[in-house]
C-alpha cells in the first residue's frame, strides 16, 4: 500500500548564502536612549532652522510621490563644485558602503581596511568576499601607512579608509591617501569623510586626477539629519555609473530630499555648529588631562578614552547620571576604551561634570 509522504517532516530549512552565514552582525545599542546622547557621534542639538521650516512645509501630496533624487544631486554637486554625474545620494553612508561592496567585489577579490575602524566596512565586505585583509594599528592608534601599503596585492579590489577615523579620531594625511590610491590603480579606494566638517581636510578636490578614488560623506553628523538617512558618494562618473546601476532608484526618501537643499544652503549654521564642536573638543581633552584620563587626540566630534578594566562600570554609572557613552572595548586594540561625543557647550559641560562624578563613584584612578 502506498503511503503519502509527510512533506512537513521532509522539508529542509532554507539557508542563505554561505557568506551571509559567516558575516559578522552589527547590533548598535540603540534602545533606551532617553538621556544626553554622547554615544553615537550625532549632532546633539538640531539641524539648521531652515531644515525645520522646510519640514513643516511638507504637504500631504508630497508624501504620495516617489522621491526624485537627481534634482537634489544636481544641487549637492554644485555645492561641492562637481558635475551631477559625479554625485550619488544614498540612504546614509551605510548604504553607500553596501553599494560599493556589491558593485566592485567578487568572491575571489581582496578588500583592505585598517583596524580599529567603522564596523560596517567589515559587515559589508564579508557579505561579498571572505578575503578581507585588516591592518591593525599599533598602540598609538595612528594610521599604519607603511604596513598598509605593504598589504596591497594584485588581488586587492577595494580599499576603504576613514579620515577622520571612527572610533579613534585619527586622520590620514592627504599625501598618504593619494599614495595608496596610486599604489593600487586596479582597486577602488573609498575615503570615508563622515567627520570631514570637524577636521576640514578632504580629498574631494583630487577626484579630477585620481580615477579610482571615491569619497563618501554623510549628512548625519554636522548637518544633524541622522534620522532622515542621507549620505553621498562622489567620484569618477564612470565608477559611479556602475554603483548607480547597483542601487535602487528610490533609495533616498522624499522628506530627506526635501530637507537636504535647505541644510547645505545654511553655511552659517554649519560654521556655528562645527565651531561649537571644535571648542568643546578642546575643553573635553583639557578636562580629561586634569582628571588624569588617558585619551587619543581627536580630529572628529568625539574623543576616545582609555578607562581600563572599569570601562563598563563607567558607562553604566554615566547612564544613571543621564549621560550616554559608547563602550568600544570590543574593537580591535581597544580593550577598556570608551568614546564620548562632543556637542554643544552645555552638553560638554554636563558630560565633563558627570564624568568627574562617575569616575569618583566607581573608584577609578589613572593607575586602576
Amino acid at each position: 500500500m502506498r503511503t503519502t509522504p509527510n512533506l512537513a517532516t521532509e522539508l529542509k530549512t532554507v539557508q542563505p548564502r554561505k557568506a551571509v552565514l559567516e558575516m559578522p552582525e552589527y547590533h548598535p545599542p540603540l534602545a533606551g536612549r532617553d538621556a544626553l546622547r554622547l554615544d553615537f557621534n550625532e549632532n546633539t542639538f538640531a539641524p539648521s532652522p531652515k531644515v525645520m521650516e522646510r519640514l513643516r512645509a511638507v504637504t500631504g501630496e508630497e508624501l504620495t510621490k516617489y522621491p526624485e533624487r537627481e534634482p537634489v544631486e544636481r544641487l549637492v554637486a554644485k555645492h561641492l563644485g562637481l558635475r551631477t554625474e559625479q554625485v550619488l545620494l544614498t540612504n546614509g553612508v551605510d548604504e553607500a558602503i553596501h553599494l560599493i561592496c556589491a558593485t566592485f567585489l567578487d568572491a575571489d577579490d581582496e578588500a583592505l581596511i585598517s583596524t580599529p575602524t567603522f564596523f560596517m566596512y567589515d559587515v559589508n565586505i564579508k557579505m561579498m568576499t571572505p578575503h578581507l585583509r585588516k591592518v591593525q594599528a599599533d598602540a598609538t592608534l595612528e594610521f599604519p601607512f607603511e604596513r598598509f601599503m605593504a598589504a596591497i596585492t594584485e588581488r586587492t579590489k577595494l580599499i576603504i579608509i576613514a579620515s577622520p577615523n571612527n572610533p579613534t579620531g585619527a586622520v590620514v594625511r592627504r599625501e598618504h591617501l593619494l599614495a595608496i590610491a596610486a599604489a593600487a590603480p586596479h582597486a577602488v579606494m573609498m575615503v570615508d569623510e563622515a567627520y570631514y566638517h570637524f577636521h576640514g581636510e578632504s580629498t574631494m578636490k583630487d577626484l579630477a586626477t585620481v580615477p579610482n578614488l571615491i569619497v563618501a560623506r554623510t549628512f548625519s553628523k554636522a548637518y544633524g539629519l541622522a534620522n532622515l538617512r542621507v549620505g553621498m558618494l562622489a567620484g569618477n562618473a564612470e565608477l559611479l555609473k556602475f554603483v548607480r546601476k547597483t542601487g535602487s532608484p528610490y533609495n533616498v526618501n522624499g522628506i530627506a530630499l526635501a530637507c537636504l537643499p535647505a541644510a547645505i544652503a545654511d553655511d552659517e549654521y554649519i560654521a556655528w555648529y562645527t565651531e561649537q564642536v571644535r571648542v568643546g573638543r578642546e575643553r573635553m581633552m583639557n578636562g580629561l588631562r586634569k582628571l588624569g584620563v588617558p585619551f587619543f587626540f581627536s580630529h572628529a566630534n568625539f574623543v576616545l578614552m582609555n578607562i581600563g578594566p572599569k570601562h563598563k562600570a563607567l558607562v553604566e554609572t554615566m547612564h544613571t547620571r543621564g549621560v550616554l557613552l559608547r563602550d568600544r572595548s570590543t574593537d580591535p586594540g581597544c580593550d577598556g576604551f570608551v568614546r564620548i561625543t562632543i556637542g554643544l557647550e552645555e552638553h560638554v559641560t554636563r558630560g565633563l561634570d558627570a564624568l568627574e562624578a562617575s569616575l569618583q563613584e566607581i573608584g577609578w584612578s589613572p593607575t586602576v
